[in-house]
């Protein structure tokens, strides 16, 4: 299946521009990961908690938590009266407050992941962005890396969206490129991530 999608967007790809034919082409077939194995309101707050910080000081300050947290269940931990111990995880007070807020939805039974696998990407990302603290960004990258869902462009990724016009045409609109590769627009980011982590020939 991964060398039919990989032909495929490298044919859509040559019909519109030949640099993104070719990162494509350089890329290989890809394999559309799902890391699924930890409760989707974890994965949600740890999502937000490493919010526009570097990989190593995100993990670090997950680290903290989970360290502070001890024997407590997370979304057991992340409650009002453990501010001050979050806060001394190095979060800030708008990220306590997702992660607080999440927990609530968990507790409550309304964050089932076998619920929001049931919906499309738009009403999944509907169901998420209701919650405070979550944002497109990270709907569609619970989209794409939790639930697997192939046909998901995420057009808040920075890195994914000015590659895309990079290699394209900066005067044509990104979502407008991206959905010539629907069904598999999650698989077209892929490939955009693994041309900007490539080494330059």
């Amino acid at each position: 299946m991964s060398q039919e999608i990989h032909r495929r967007c490298i044919e859509v790809a040559r019909e519109l521009s030949p640099p993104l034919a070719d990162a494509i082409e350089r890329g290989g077939p890809l394999v559309l990961s799902v890391d699924d194995g930890q409760p989707l309101a974890e994965r949600l707050c740890r999502s937000i908690a490493g919010q526009q910080l570097s990989v190593k000081a995100a993990r670090s300050i997950w680290t903290r938590v989970v360290d502070a947290a001890g024997d407590a269940p997370l979304m057991e931990f992340f409650t009002e009266p453990n501010q001050d111990a979050l806060r001394g995880c190095g979060l800030s007070g708008a990220k306590i407050r997702a992660l607080c807020l999440i927990a609530e939805e968990a507790r409550a039974g309304r964050l089932e992941a076998d619920d929001l696998r049931r919906l499309g990407h738009a009403e999944r990302s509907q169901r998420l962005t209701a919650l405070w603290g979550v944002g497109q960004w990270t709907a569609d990258m619970v989209s794409i890396f939790y639930f697997g869902e192939p046909d998901v462009w995420p057009e808040g990724d920075v890195a994914a969206r000015k590659t895309l016009a990079r290699l394209t045409s900066p005067r044509r609109k990104t979502l407008r490129t991206a959905a010539r590769f629907a069904p598999y627009r999650s698989h077209l980011a892929l490939y955009l991530w693994r041309h900007v982590d490539a080494p330059p020939i």
